[in-house]
């Protein structure tokens, strides 16, 4: 049976001389013989034969030259400039990767890890990229309209008063001219990372739900969050291996080498967070949540059942008056427990794994998500919009599968909720598309998840020159699935009845640097 020999992988996957690229792997048998030749890796054994097997070999990075030279090309086009190493990640998770950089009692520090299981797939397909990110260089906290700016870079803090938080990011963006290195995976690789809560609206409407009209805050946190995170890892789990990625911002340098250097100092400090040290223990074979530890099960709500039954019963009022067509009555549950959120958060990846799965954490709250939808996306000036409504569970067999799928797309009710989510995609989207670009792509397919099917449909649109993703994410927000439609109406004449304390619904997003 053949060993490796040691030196042919060792704890450091960063070697200073990397190599570029290796097509070919020598799998030497002979015991008097091991180590590297030229760009082989030899495995000892008990004969003398030598086979070669063809694949190819990433290296931990590109040569420094390389690199130096692209980063010198790069700036001569933009402003913004990713440096990055890559490394083999076969030694790492991003659920270890993010343990290296947020500790487990640093639950105020902002840090997200974004991952994805393919719909349609199953339950233990992984989605092909992960993303984590922390300590990012600039926050954006928002509360009604007062804006908190914190630039930790320059070590300020300013606050202002706003119409639109949203115009921040963009006011901050607008001098900056990012460029894209081709080897980078086509995926988030840094940028704009946060939330905004369901009262976010107010900014849009600012007539019809003024913050003046705002049921009672009982939780008191932001309306919106934001960071800018320069650095970022992105696992390729097609590959195996791991982006680390830092920008690099010119205009705060004086020369292009300065910033170059000064670059690639900070990304590798990046790449000794999660390299250099010894990886932190997490708990084997099992998620202990204790839930039982502390409190009740879920019976804390944010309403009454009088109070809910008296809502449905006006609901039902305005619908036969013809004021709505549908309309989202939830209620929020809570209860404390002495579980870890980010223990929480590994047992939901494995009990519900979904297409968008994030552990974020913010100012003053965690969210950990598990979602099959997006709410709008916007690439190379392109809008998606993806209903996602009509639902039933999954079968045991996939005849059964079929069965159920025949019988979700014959339930009246569930195709009629699902057409009005499609309307009220067009309509979000065509509030910032060119006239006539507005598309349904695809009407009424069913996608499969791990525990249920859902009837999707896809919705697109051309962005209009002037506007940006910002314009895009602000003319979707709430989405649909939690207010109804006609929004507008909803949020107004009959929201401060319906709703008691603000609901914390919030809307996670990325905004790429690119």
């Amino acid at each position: 049976m053949a060993a490796i020999e040691t030196l042919a992988f060792t704890p450091r996957l960063l070697p200073s001389n990397p190599l570029r690229f290796s097509s070919t792997v020598s799998v030497n048998l002979n015991p008097r013989f091991s180590g590297f030749r030229s760009k082989s890796i030899s495995l000892i054994g008990s004969t003398s034969r030598v086979r070669t097997l063809r694949c190819t070999s990433l290296s931990s990075s590109p040569s420094i030259v390389d690199q130096s030279v692209k980063f010198r090309e790069a700036s001569k086009n933009g402003n913004l400039v990713p440096l990055y190493r890559c490394i083999f990640s076969d030694h790492l998770t991003p659920v270890i990767a993010y343990r290296c950089l947020v500790k487990e009692d640093d639950r105020d520090a902002p840090s997200f890890l974004f991952e994805s299981v393919e719909p349609g797939l199953l339950a233990s397909s992984v989605g092909r990229y992960s993303v984590v990110g922390a300590q990012p260089s600039i926050e954006i906290v928002a509360k009604e309209n007062m804006v908190t700016i914190m630039n930790h870079e320059e070590g300020s803090k300013i606050e202002e008063i706003v119409d639109d938080p949203m115009t921040v990011p963009r006011r901050i963006m607008e001098r900056w001219e990012p460029q894209r290195i081709d080897e980078l995976p086509e995926v988030f690789c840094g940028g704009w990372v946060g939330y905004f809560s369901y009262d976010t609206v107010r900014y849009v409407e600012k007539k019809k739900l003024p913050f003046s009209s705002a049921p009672l805050d009982d939780r008191n946190l932001p309306d919106a969050h934001l960071g800018l995170y320069d650095d970022v890892i992105v696992f390729d789990h097609v590959e195996k291996k791991a982006f680390l990625i830092h920008w690099v911002r010119l205009d705060q340098y004086s020369s292009v080498d300065e910033a170059y250097n000064d670059g690639m100092k900070r990304l590798e400090t990046l790449v000794s967070r999660v390299h250099d040290i010894d990886p932190p223990k997490l708990p084997a074979g099992s998620i202990k949540l204790y839930t039982r530890l502390f409190g009740p099960k879920l019976e804390i709500s944010s309403m009454t059942s009088d109070a809910y039954t008296e809502a449905v019963l006006r609901a039902k009022e305005h619908i036969l008056a013809g004021d709505i067509f549908q309309i989202v009555l939830s209620q929020r549950f809570e209860r404390r427990t002495f579980a870890d959120p980010f223990e929480i958060y590994r047992a939901l990846r494995i009990v519900n794994p979904s297409p968008y799965m994030t552990y974020l954490q913010a100012r003053g709250c965690i969210l950990v998500a598990s979602s099959p939808e997006i709410l709008t996306r916007v690439k190379k000036g392109k809008i998606t919009n993806r209903p996602l409504a009509g639902t039933i569970r999954r079968g045991k067999t996939p005849k059964e599968d079929l069965m159920l799928e025949k019988e979700l797309l014959a339930d009246e009710k569930q195709c009629a909720e699902h057409i009005m989510l499609v309307d009220l995609g067009r309509n979000d989207v065509g509030k910032v598309s060119k006239p006539g670009s507005v598309k349904v792509e695809k009407l009424m397919n069913i996608e499969q998840y791990s525990h249920v099917m859902h009837i999707s449909s896809t919705v697109t649109g051309e962005l209009l020159d002037d506007l940006t993703s910002w314009d895009a994410l602000r003319a979707a927000l709430p989405v649909g699935t939690v207010s109804g439609a006609p929004k507008v109406f909803l949020l107004t004449d009959i929201f401060l009845f319906l709703v008691v304390v603000i609901s914390f619904a919030s809307f996670w997003f990325t905004i790429f640097l690119h």
